[in-house]
């Protein structure tokens, strides 16, 4: 397109009706706006290609189009509403990029957010999800992200929702009202999103 998109970004997660978003190769220098915009707490941690990080924004907000993925990138988990009482991340893999899992604990229990490597995310999302439970100790957990994969397999955790390698669980908990967003051009990944019930409702 041209132009840099944040402002488009931020009005639509700002317009959107959530608690929490798990959101994957963000410009790294957009997440304290986006959670401005929305009236969210931003937790990031950077992922791969946020070598020489100036010269990549300020190519990127001229002209994304130029370095498309190779702006920066950031998994960010915004929440609303909430304190986010801790905040925790794992390296996942080095080769052939940086990848991460990242959740953070709410008082009804954790979000881990994760965005696997290409073009099989299977081992990546099996050692965060390792890491999630042990974060979790027990207390409720949605775990999701960009698995990359179209049908991962996580031991004893339940699908709640989700499009192409996007994908939402949780340790058992039932989710309802399982949509896609439309998102028109602002991403390649449609947003989805979920109800989830949590204790007492």
């Amino acid at each position: 397109m041209g132009r840099s998109l944040l402002n488009e970004y931020a009005g639509a997660l700002a317009s959107w009706d959530w608690d929490v978003a798990l959101l994957q190769e963000v410009p790294p220098w957009w997440p304290p706006r986006l959670a401005g915009a929305a009236g969210a707490q931003a937790r990031w941690v950077l992922t791969s290609r946020n070598g020489l990080i100036g010269a990549r924004r300020a190519i990127s907000s001229r002209n994304p189009d130029l370095l498309r993925a190779n702006g920066g990138g950031a998994n960010v988990i915004l929440v609303r509403g909430a304190p986010v009482l801790e905040h925790r991340s794992v390296l996942l893999t080095r080769i052939p990029e940086r990848r991460f899992a990242h959740g953070v604990r709410l008082r009804e229990g954790w979000v881990v957010n994760v965005h696997a490597s290409t073009p099989d995310g299977s081992a990546d999302s099996l050692r965060a999800l390792a890491a999630a439970l042990t974060w979790a100790g027990g207390m409720p957990l949605l775990f999701g992200g960009d698995l990359n994969v179209k049908r991962p397999a996580l031991p004893g955790m339940v699908r709640i929702a989700g499009n192409h390698v996007d994908h939402l669980f949780t340790e058992g908990r039932r989710g309802r009202d399982a949509t896609v967003l439309e998102r028109g051009p602002l991403s390649d990944h449609p947003p989805v999103a979920v109800t989830i019930y949590v204790s007492g409702h």
